[in-house]
């Protein structure tokens, strides 16, 4: 799902790096709770309706806590065969022992949970691992100088996906692609209509739940208006 050629978190002015300056992608999180069968069939339209760089199954009990691993195996038979049809990369949140079982793509890890170390351990030299890092940039750059393939800022906004624990800053976005070139990830309440100044900021990735499987029009219009804006903003940034 990298959008820049991997390396460490160094200024740019170091490095001898030529970005790609691709434009701005999708990272789909799943809802917290569905039925695999049914909700593969939403998964689907969405994905039919145009590019998503990633799909991250993110599982929550209704309590908030971890779902059991035969929960997050059942949705993961039925999601991740659909995301590797359309090239999407399969990520599993929290759990790289599980993600590396299932030969997911990558996993995703959050300051209270497994440290990168040891999530690229489990997984190995070659599939992604991603860093939550909140509104830290020292906690980002640690990850990028460790090798994390990308570091997620946010919360940008209100969200009731999950109870944010730090608000982020736009200028945190410029800051980061101006510096470095580990790809970066904008998450926290984002939708179609207040997505632009994250993207022009310079978010490689936009980190969407809410904002598409309960956009208004359904989730395959969301994915058809956020890669049109993606796409509009590369054009004319």
């Amino acid at each position: 799902m990298s959008k820049k050629t991997k390396q460490k978190s160094k200024p740019k002015q170091e490095q001898k790096i030529v970005e790609t300056n691709d434009p701005c992608r999708l990272y789909l999180i799943t809802p917290p709770r569905f039925e695999p069968v049914a909700f593969g069939e939403t998964l689907k339209s969405a994905l039919d309706a145009g590019d998503v760089a990633s799909l991250q199954l993110r599982l929550k009990t209704e309590a908030g806590g971890y779902p059991d691993a035969d929960t997050v195996r059942r949705a993961a038979d039925v999601l991740m065969p659909l995301a590797m049809r359309y090239n999407t990369a399969f990520i599993l949140n929290d759990n790289p022992e599980l993600a590396a079982e299932l030969d997911a793509d990558g996993v995703h890890v959050g300051q209270e949970d497994a440290s990168y170390k040891m999530a690229r351990s489990i997984m190995g030299p070659d599939r992604i691992v991603g860093v939550t890092c909140h509104a830290s940039r020292h906690t980002a750059m640690e990850a990028g100088e460790a090798g994390a393939d990308y570091v997620a800022f946010g919360a940008f906004f209100d969200t009731a996906t999950k109870e944010a624990k730090s608000r982020a800053e736009v200028d945190l976005l410029a800051w980061w692609t101006e510096m470095f070139i580990v790809p970066c990830v904008a998450i926290g309440g984002i939708t179609v209509e207040n997505a632009a100044p994250l993207v022009s900021a310079g978010a490689d990735f936009l980190a969407v739940s809410g904002g598409v499987w309960a956009h208004p029009n359904g989730p395959a219009a969301a994915v058809r208006a956020f890669n049109q804006l993606f796409a509009e903003l590369h054009k004319n940034p």
